[in-house]
């Protein structure tokens, strides 16, 4: 018998606990028809879908490792993750340990357009969760440009009243004996012991080196606020000099001892092989002689000395440039887009018509209903036998039943969506977030030193001689591509030939 896991997730915005009780319902029924033993269950509340920093959502990945079920089963699939970069690793994670994420609500086949399928109405879920945190930041920024706070912590020595900020006269002076014994060059555990010697505190705890430097970093107190690149300077009452906060902000750069690492993002990873020896291409990184950090596609093999391969390391930001320019490219032609829209569509068609049981269940649900109705007028008529009442009991159980089951059919064909729904959707990715393509669109890239090929995710099923597909079957097509670009003192001319594959 298949295992499964039950995830749920509600946010705080309009969502309450009644949102987990019928996520959980649906899921359940979903289960039971399909033959499915539910092992346990993972509830995160008022969190958001927007990043994984979710308790139950990692005690569930983590919990996948022991391979104890063979699913996870959602509402949708934007309450598994509404962040498309983390949906990818963690799908993988748990392709890894042998787990499949499965939506209730959204049936997705496990063909070539299912992969382009669910890849869309993830990306609806990001685009969904940005479109209304756009919203809210417009409404935000408005806010602050009129000085007011809109939200989050107040820093130490202001207070807020009515939405504006205002100086806290004695914390105001603390601020700036700090930033005054810093300049000068005294430490700051020094001036903590002064601090803490004279009984001062820091919102009722003693003053600690975290504390302190979180002072000293803060641009708020020379009267400047920055956010999404914009600076506000009518929110927070000066207390510290402009000259001397910056004064201040190059000693204490200057003493900092070590840098936190850098959490990068390489797009292509796990969809990119070598094309010497096939071992995976990885991510690499170094630091130049000048101090700059460098990132690179580099050959697994060749990394770990697994092999002789002396494939070259590439640049990250070239190699992911060509992918992504050769991925808008293709989706950008006409008969390209409308080759996947056809597909889906063809396949939304298909899902609907097949539904034999959803329509199989309507039908019962229309003979229980006259049969109720034949009792009922039997009952007005003055028939009140025993028998009648019990068949009337029975009927109505089954409605109910009847009920629960059409709502599990209707929901796996519930996510229709329309041609220009499907264009539109594209139409954003490439205008909003392009990169979003590589993930849906491409299945695999291999990586030589002179030439790239890229395998895009393409229906089966279809001649190739068929009318739809000329224009999208690019097999015999090389497009050559030149990068010039600058790596140490020298200009480095990077030349590739990109095949692109069904």
């Amino acid at each position: 018998m298949k295992t499964a896991v039950i995830y749920c997730r509600y946010s705080s915005d309009s969502q309450t606990e009644q949102s987990i009780e019928g996520q959980l319902r649906v899921c359940e029924e979903y289960a039971q028809k399909n033959n499915i033993l539910i092992l346990d269950t993972y509830i995160d509340r008022a969190m958001t879908g927007t990043n994984d920093n979710r308790p139950d959502f990692q005690r569930m990945i983590k919990d996948s490792a022991k391979r104890a079920f063979s699913y996870v089963l959602v509402y949708k699939f934007d309450r598994f993750s509404r962040n498309k970069y983390e949906t990818a690793i963690h799908k993988k994670t748990l392709k890894d340990n042998g787990v499949k994420v499965i939506s209730a609500t959204e049936f997705v086949p496990d063909t070539p357009e299912g992969i382009i399928f669910e890849s869309m109405l993830e990306g609806y879920a990001e685009y969904y969760s940005a479109e209304l945190s756009q919203k809210i930041r417009r409404g935000n920024n408005e806010s602050r440009r009129k000085g007011n706070l809109t939200g989050g912590k107040i820093p130490y020595g202001y207070k807020n009243v009515n939405k504006k900020a205002v100086i806290v006269p004695e914390e105001a002076d603390i601020v700036r004996y700090i930033f005054e014994r810093y300049s000068i060059g005294e430490y700051v555990k020094d001036i903590i012991a002064e601090l803490n010697g004279k009984g001062l505190l820091h919102k009722g705890n003693p003053f600690v080196p975290n504390t302190v430097y979180g002072i000293l970093g803060n641009e708020r107190y020379s009267g400047i606020y920055r956010h999404n690149g914009e600076v506000f300077d009518n929110i927070y009452p000066q207390i510290i000099p402009k000259e001397t906060f910056d004064k201040v902000r190059s000693k204490v750069n200057a003493n900092k001892f070590g840098k936190r690492s850098e959490h990068i993002t390489y797009l292509l990873k796990d969809k990119i092989k070598c094309g010497y020896c096939g071992k995976s291409i990885i991510g690499e990184n170094g630091t130049a002689h000048n101090g700059e950090r460098k990132y690179y596609y580099k050959c697994r093999g060749r990394k770990a000395k697994l092999n002789d391969c002396r494939k070259q390391a590439i640049r990250k930001d070239i190699l992911e440039k060509i992918v992504l320019e050769s991925v808008i490219e293709q989706i950008q032609k006409t008969n390209n887009l409308d080759y996947i829209v056809r597909s889906l569509m063809r396949e939304q068609e298909r899902q609907a018509q097949a539904n034999i049981v959803l329509n199989l269940l309507l039908k019962e649900q229309r003979q229980a209903q006259n049969a109720i109705q034949n009792i009922m007028t039997a009952i007005e008529n003055g028939g009140t036998s025993n028998t009648a009442m019990k068949r009337l009991r029975e009927l109505e159980d089954r409605q109910n039943e009847l009920e629960r089951q059409i709502l599990i059919e209707k929901s796996k064909t519930a996510s229709q969506l329309t041609e220009k729904q499907i264009r539109e959707f594209y139409s954003q990715a490439l205008a909003l977030e392009p990169k979003f393509l590589i993930n849906c669109l491409v299945k695999q890239i291999t990586l030589y030193d002179d030439k790239i090929e890229i395998q895009f995710n393409a229906p089966i099923n279809i001649s190739p001689d068929d009318e739809s597909r000329r224009g999208f079957s690019l097999c015999s097509k090389t497009i050559k591509l030149s990068y010039k670009v600058p790596f140490r003192a020298n200009l480095v001319k990077y030349e590739f030939e990109v095949e692109i594959y069904l």
